[in-house]
């Protein structure tokens, strides 16, 4: 199984989104600090999970979501309340 993550930073009201086979470890990576793009931001927390059957599926939803300024703004709301 491939998933879509999404983590929301509260310090900084940030969101990052992502594919991934293994979303725990994938966490532990971001809150390490082992994820340039994240690393600044820490702590992060899980708020949403998508499963999909294969990588090309998790993928193509990840980018819908990183281009659709409207399912940014909709995550961002619902999360960071």
């Amino acid at each position: 199984m491939y998933y879509v993550y999404i983590l929301f930073s509260s310090p900084s009201s940030r969101l990052y989104i992502g594919s991934s086979q293994d979303v725990t470890r994938r966490l532990a990576e971001h809150n390490a600090g082992n994820v340039s793009s994240t690393k600044a931001y820490r702590p992060y927390t899980l708020v949403h999970v998508e499963e999909y059957s294969t990588k090309t599926e998790a993928r193509k939803r990840e980018m819908q979501i990183k281009k659709s300024g409207l399912l940014r703004k909709q995550f961002k709301e619902r999360y960071s309340t």
